[in-house]
């Protein structure tokens, strides 16, 4: 009996990519290197960290993020008027952040949170605005990419669960902007932060800035947004593995190791978002955290050894060529 099956498209093959959110990527590429000389040769610091680093972590996520939506929204052969306005809203208020981000840096202030004056709390109500309306224009898109073919299985997992859980980690960041420790109290122009437990601008990792001395949100924040991305290549790895790896060959091998990663991701999203809301340093796990931590890998290592060795003992039909057809990435 003939176990022959039909070629699938490769990851980028049928993708038409959306232009405006390229321009704005290739903004930030320009911008990224801005910054980078900034580093170089600007010794100011805000906050306590150096005072481009700021403009340098966003545009490096404005310029990843830009480019991952525009290669979503290239799958929607349907609704394209639809998705190319999503697109074009979000490429506009991304691009309003950008400029706030960089313009208050340049002045030697800080755009996040401050409140201190009339100007600077205009300027930071526009960035709260700004970002809703790029996190809640993710909404549809998740729709839409629910109600789209995507091919193979394991990549619509892949891409489906990896936006889901992005808006999840995008959402947290709603945590940071309430009243922190005394700042009702004792308020100095600053409504919320990034820390857990002490004011923001202590002592924290080299150049991402999160605290080593408490908990901080912006860790499950940058954890969960980039599921938007590692699943995805997850996927991608799994196609281009089988090739040379019969277990893998077998799409529901590679759709069951997919799973693995969307439920390790969610967990490490919970466990993250835990341990900063408890004030912990990432460095700094207790026994509960680390024990939890360890569980997670135990049971995504257990998952994964079930799943191989189904597949080895129950091989699917073979994919050599279908594989060979679809992974080249063609544009």
């Amino acid at each position: 009996m003939s176990t022959s099956t039909a070629p699938v498209p490769s990851l980028a093959s049928r993708v038409a990519w959306h232009r405006p959110l390229l321009w704005l990527a290739a903004a930030m590429a320009v911008l990224t290197v801005v910054a980078l000389i900034g580093l170089a040769v600007d010794p100011r610091v805000v906050t306590g960290a150096p005072l481009w680093a700021k403009p340098l972590k966003f545009s490096l996520s404005v310029l990843v993020y830009s480019l991952t939506l525009s290669w979503l929204l290239g799958m929607l052969r349907r609704w394209r008027r639809t998705s190319w306005a999503i697109g074009t809203i979000v490429s506009v208020f991304l691009a309003v952040e950008m400029v706030i981000i960089v313009g208050v840096a340049s002045t030697g202030g800080t755009s996040h949170f401050n409140v201190s004056a009339p100007f600077s709390a205009a300027l930071w109500s526009v960035m709260a605005v700004s970002i809703v309306i790029v996190w809640a224009a993710g909404i549809p898109v998740a729709v839409l990419l629910f109600r789209t073919d995507l091919g193979d299985r394991a990549r619509s997992v892949a891409i489906r669960a990896g936006l889901i859980i992005a808006l999840v980690g995008m959402g947290l960041a709603f945590l940071m902007t309430g009243p922190h420790g005394d700042q009702i109290s004792n308020y100095r122009g600053i409504i919320g932060a990034h820390t857990v437990g002490v004011p923001d601008g202590g002592p924290g990792l080299p150049l991402l800035g999160w605290s080593t001395v408490a908990g901080d949100l912006r860790i499950p924040h940058f954890v969960g947004m980039h599921a938007l991305q590692l699943l995805p290549l997850l996927a991608l790895l799994l196609e281009l593995a089988a090739r040379r790896i019969p277990a893998l060959r077998p799409p529901g091998a590679r759709l069951g190791l997919v799973w693995v990663g969307v439920a390790l991701s969610v967990g490490v999203l919970a466990l993250l978002t835990g341990q900063a809301l408890a004030g912990q340093s990432i460095v700094r796990p207790d026994a509960v955290v680390a024990s939890i931590g360890g569980a997670l890998a135990l049971a995504a290592a257990v998952a994964v050894a079930v799943v191989l060795s189904r597949s080895n003992r129950a091989p699917g039909p073979r994919l050599d060529a279908a594989i060979s057809k679809q992974l080249p990435i063609r544009f």
